[in-house]
């Protein structure tokens, strides 16, 4: 442990920004080598006569700068400065917009942070395909797509029917992927300064991007059927939004199901107060629930949004939106001028995936596997509390004390595995703590890499945070 003490005359502002700065410096000098000892809390707080909680602060203050590391019973550490070396990434406007999410992943690290369809061998046929547009479509593959062939939509269609409910061709809209609709959508029917309603807990990605466009986010309150209709009454009573994004079946991420009285009730509210819809049926189309489409109680109000990101393949971009009458054009203009247009060979692709059947097939073998990985995940993780569904790729785990659920994130990476915590999901600040994490597990290769993920969250669960926070 090293004897330096920090110099407190220089500077100005609050004691604890001094102190950090103190330390900052004496690191940046070699004073304090990497490796080095930070003296314990209480004992630098006696020695420069200051409350333990200033110290507490200062190092608290250091850690976010990425330059320090404890550990419990060990104290705190000065890291070396090449590992601490600033992301390109780490910039305000970038961590403000993408959230907690690691974004460039370590290739060791074991991914329960993305829900993309399972790779069974899917890669090998989606490039046939690719081959055969290639050869059949020369001239339409090397220039633009200005003219959208009939199956595009009928491939649109044929996704998107469910529950006895089936678009008419002439009001869907082929999309580079729900998330693309989502946004072309905002932007479509909103302008700068209207508000959108999101649940508390939402798909972020789509807050995130409307507040970028200069919209307003407001939440709606959920519980564990989904979004509460008397609160959804009472927004549209008081802040007039213009659109809401909701998804009602196979909720990101507390997998809620909404009822059908309480579809039908925000229905009607929609339509007494000229609210739009957006229904996000990306993981409800895999579920196999009966209740109606929101788009089925209120097509006239309702945008729905679907594609093969979760049950066929990730990297293809393919979705469609089903319109509102005569709200088709202004989205696909919308959606080229947001996207800067839909490439002919991944459009093609996905509707020849979806013609020719493969891509009915391709889902039902996804969820024949994440029932397998579900089950996998109930004996792993027996004993603890969470809400999973067999045909849905992640889970939404409850912790245990005394952990919180970014500080659980933070050990979970330490230990080779990537999850997401629940500030990724909140679609605007908010007080209410879930103390939960949203673990997939469609990603991981084979049942080994994912009974190893699971094996090490397990060990940190039963540890209790004993082995990671640090006296910071």
């Amino acid at each position: 442990m090293t004897n330096w003490l920090p110099d407190l005359s220089r500077g100005s502002g609050p004691v604890y920004m001094r102190l950090a700065d103190s330390i900052e410096s004496a690191i940046a000098s070699g004073a304090l080598p990497a490796g080095s000892k930070l003296p314990p809390q209480r004992n630098l707080a006696y020695d420069i006569g200051v409350t333990i909680g200033t110290i507490g602060r200062a190092y608290a203050l250091v850690h976010e700068r990425g330059l320090v590391a404890g550990e419990v019973g060990r104290g705190t550490y000065v890291l070396d400065r090449a590992e601490t070396a600033p992301s390109e990434q780490a910039d305000p406007l970038t961590i403000s917009l993408g959230g907690t999410r690691v974004l460039d992943a370590p290739a060791n690290k074991i991914r329960f942070d993305t829900t993309a369809a399972p790779d069974l061998g899917q890669g090998r046929i989606i490039g046939q395909i690719l081959a055969e547009i290639g050869e059949q479509n020369i001239s339409e593959i090397s220039s633009y797509s200005r003219n959208f062939p009939q199956n595009w939509f009928l491939a649109g269609q044929r996704w998107l029917a469910r529950n006895g409910w089936t678009p008419e061709t002439e009001n869907i809209v082929p999309t580079l992927g729900a998330h693309a609709a989502a946004v072309s959508i905002i932007s479509a029917v909103s302008s700068p300064g209207d508000k959108i309603v999101f649940e508390n807990l939402s798909y972020t990605q789509v807050s995130r991007s409307a507040r970028l466009l200069g919209r307003r986010t407001i939440t709606v309150d959920s519980d564990e059927n989904g979004v509460l209709p008397d609160d959804f009454e009472r927004l549209c009573q008081q802040q007039h939004p213009k659109l809401a994004f909701l998804m009602p079946t196979a909720h990101n991420p507390t997998l809620a199901t909404m009822p059908y009285e309480r579809r039908a009730a925000i229905a009607a509210t929609a339509r007494r107060h000229g609210v739009w819809l957006i229904e996000d049926d990306l993981y409800g189309g895999m579920t196999g629930d009966e209740i109606p489409l929101l788009a089925s109680l209120a097509p006239d109000r309702t945008f729905l949004v679907n594609g093969l990101s979760k049950s066929v393949a990730a990297g293809v971009r393919g979705g469609w939106v089903a319109c509102p009458p005569h709200f088709a054009q202004r989205i696909k203009v919308t959606h080229k001028m947001i996207t800067g247009g839909l490439p002919f060979i991944l459009a093609e692709t996905c509707a020849r995936l979806v013609e020719s059947g493969i891509a009915h097939a391709m889902r039902k073998a996804s969820i024949t596997e994440l029932a397998v990985r579900e089950r996998l995940v109930g004996e792993l993780l027996d004993g603890f509390d969470f809400e999973s569904h067999p045909h849905v790729p992640f889970l939404w785990l409850k912790l245990p004390d005394p952990w919180m659920s970014g500080t659980f994130k933070n050990a979970a990476f330490r230990d080779g595995v990537l999850v997401d915590d629940e500030d990724e999901f909140k679609a605007a600040r908010a007080d209410k703590v879930y103390h939960r994490v949203r673990i997939g597990f469609s990603s991981p290769k084979s049942k080994d890499a994912l009974e190893n993920g699971l094996i090490i969250l397990r060990s940190l669960l039963e540890g209790g945070g004993s082995a990671y926070v640090g006296e910071i």
